[in-house]
């Protein structure tokens, strides 16, 4: 399935959505989603999860977006705005999902541009993320124009066991664009 990109729409993420983001990342994590949870994930982790995030969204310490297709959510990506005094010119891609159905679709791609631009939209110019080697998706940001910094072994441990390597990538925007 390709993306309908008249049917499309990609907007911040909203109090309203919580249980649905936590439906997805728990279906992510049961699907070995490297996410930074364990398989199984209990519904109450995977709330309390997105009420932690949405909550640093309102503080404006991230930019949670969601995808989707008239009211059904198909996926969400966020952006860590980095504080610290030395890097306020970057942001750490994090906790990019598409649910099942979504997957292969252009959704996930949509979701990094429209990350991609709100990173422009807040002074940020170089991304950053980290994405696991065993079953991972850095095929997939590599294609986005990320670039690799180097491998790290035995990273984090895969939602259904076993320790998996991480790939560092990075892109640098265009702040004109």
């Amino acid at each position: 399935m390709d993306v309908d990109r008249d049917n499309l729409r990609i907007d911040a993420a909203r109090e309203a959505d919580r249980d649905v983001l936590a439906d997805l990342l728990i279906e992510t994590v049961a699907d070995n989603g490297s996410v930074g949870f364990m398989h199984p994930l209990a519904i109450a982790d995977a709330r309390a999860f997105w009420d932690g995030a949405l909550q640093a969204a309102a503080r404006g310490e991230r930019i949670i977006l969601c995808a989707r297709r008239g009211d059904e959510v198909l996926g969400t990506g966020s952006l860590a705005l980095v504080s610290a005094p030395s890097q306020p010119h970057r942001a750490e891609l994090t906790k990019v999902m598409t649910t099942a159905s979504a997957r292969g679709s252009g959704v996930g791609a949509a979701l990094v541009r429209a990350l991609e631009q709100a990173a422009r939209d807040h002074g940020r110019h170089l991304i950053t993320l980290d994405a696991s080697l065993v079953g991972g998706a850095t095929r997939f940001y590599r294609r986005l124009g990320y670039r690799p910094a180097g491998d790290i072994p035995g990273f984090a441990y895969k939602p259904l066991g076993g320790l998996a390597a991480t790939r560092v990538l990075w892109k640098l925007l265009d702040a004109r664009e």
